[in-house]
């Protein structure tokens, strides 16, 4: 019996060092760039106050970091499919850079048009750089895509760590230079994403380039066969959705996506209406990002054991969860937990999502594949935002929640309708 097991258990998959080494290089790019997201997110909706004094639109912030993500997504997917995983990269961190100090300017200039050109630019750059995780993808065989993803994003939890140290230390001297601590972060933030984008250069060769030929890079491991017969089709946004399940992958993403964004707003007002500190509601949105990345990769692993699914759709119904006990409870500790599983759902949504597009697309449209599936969930994110303040003000903090948690319905619907429909990946290469 156990001579059986050990003939049926999958053999172990040897990482060469260059692809380790590759992973590595991303992860600690994501640590030094990921900052620049908390900073969006934590002071946004701040500043947004401070520029226009109306808490109506407290989700500007995050709505243009949405619409940034439905701008770019595709486009950039286009780029690193033509010319590689590293200059989409580079090209969104340089593009961040700039965006960053404008969204310093803007607080200096008291310019609520400079904030909304910045953020915008700001978010394009981030969300374009967000093309790693393809190339996470490219590098290693479908059976642990998802733990390779996971890595990756864990290095967005140095970031999380970063942010509030440079917001504390910008807060202590901007007084003495004479700076708004609203803006000064934004001006610390380039020191943090060269190095990110020196980091992003030491990867080689480009993981288009390794996806390509994963042969050559695992030659001990038995890889799936490269497609026989005609060539792939070009690539179209409706040859993709044809597929069963990429839509549920993207309408999870999408889920995911929207619920967190009237989330990241709600967690916040919702503290405190009831009450909670400055201190505590900033507690509160460090445990919601350390659900976001904290875990990736057990989730990552997980997803590659069982199966994209059944950790994607779980995902989605753990979000909806969150968002009920944000949107119907006010005390910090439920509310903070609400905020956790909300973070911990998308990441697992997330990162299994990602995984399955790319176990059904070939390494030269994989980039817009993924791309597709955030520029939908930017769409969705852009209208959660924007809808939470107006929501707010018409009604109550709990109605805006009571969206969140529909939002995370659809593809818990969706999954037993088209069970029956899914087809495994054809081998991608």
């Amino acid at each position: 019996m156990n001579s059986t097991s050990a003939a049926e258990a999958p053999p172990v998959i040897r990482i060469p060092g260059l692809i380790k080494r590759n992973i590595a290089l991303f992860a600690l790019s994501q640590s030094f760039t990921g900052a620049g997201m908390q900073f969006a997110y934590g002071l946004g909706g701040l500043t947004v106050i401070y520029l226009t004094n109306s808490a109506a639109l407290a989700g500007l912030a995050v709505a243009l970091l949405g619409l940034s993500r439905f701008l770019v997504a595709y486009p950039i997917g286009r780029v690193t499919d033509k010319l590689g995983r590293k200059p989409g990269i580079l090209l969104g961190l340089v593009l961040a850079l700039m965006g960053s100090i404008i969204v310093g300017l803007a607080s200096v200039v008291h310019g609520i048009a400079t904030f909304t050109v910045g953020m915008l630019m700001f978010g394009m750059g981030m969300n374009a750089a967000q093309q790693l995780r393809v190339a996470a993808t490219d590098m290693v065989p479908p059976r642990i895509r998802a733990q390779a993803l996971g890595y990756v994003a864990l290095g967005s939890l140095a970031g999380l760590f970063a942010s509030p140290l440079i917001v504390e230390q910008s807060e202590r001297i901007a007084p003495q230079l004479g700076q708004n601590p609203l803006s000064l972060p934004w001006f610390f933030l380039p020191f943090l994403i060269v190095p990110g984008m020196l980091l992003v250069k030491l990867v080689k060769p480009d993981p288009k380039v390794i996806g390509m030929n994963l042969s050559q890079y695992y030659p001990e491991n038995v890889l799936p066969p490269k497609r026989t017969g005609p060539a792939a089709p070009p690539f179209t946004v409706p040859q993709l959705l044809r597929v069963p399940s990429i839509r549920l992958a993207i309408l999870s993403n999408c889920a995911a996506q929207g619920n967190m964004s009237i989330v990241m707003v709600l967690t916040s007002l919702v503290l405190h209406h009831h009450g909670s500190s400055l201190g505590a509601i900033a507690m509160s949105q460090t445990l919601h990002t350390t659900g976001m990345f904290a875990f990736t990769i057990p989730l990552g692993k997980l997803a590659d054991r069982i199966g994209r699914n059944k950790v994607m759709i779980p995902g989605v119904a753990v979000t909806l969860v969150g968002a009920a006990l944000v949107a119907f409870t006010g005390d910090f500790f439920p509310v903070t937990l609400g905020a956790f599983l909300v973070g911990l759902g998308w990441a697992a949504a997330n990162v299994a999502s990602t995984a399955l597009i790319a176990d059904y697309v070939d390494t030269a449209q994989r980039g817009r594949a993924i791309g597709v599936s955030d520029s939908f969930a930017g769409g969705v994110s852009v209208v959660a935002s924007v809808i939470t303040g107006p929501l707010i003000d018409a009604f109550s903090l709990s109605t805006a929640g009571l969206i969140a948690v529909l939002l995370a319905v659809p593809p818990l619907v969706m999954l037993p309708l088209t069970r029956r429909a899914m087809t495994p990946p054809r081998a991608a290469e």
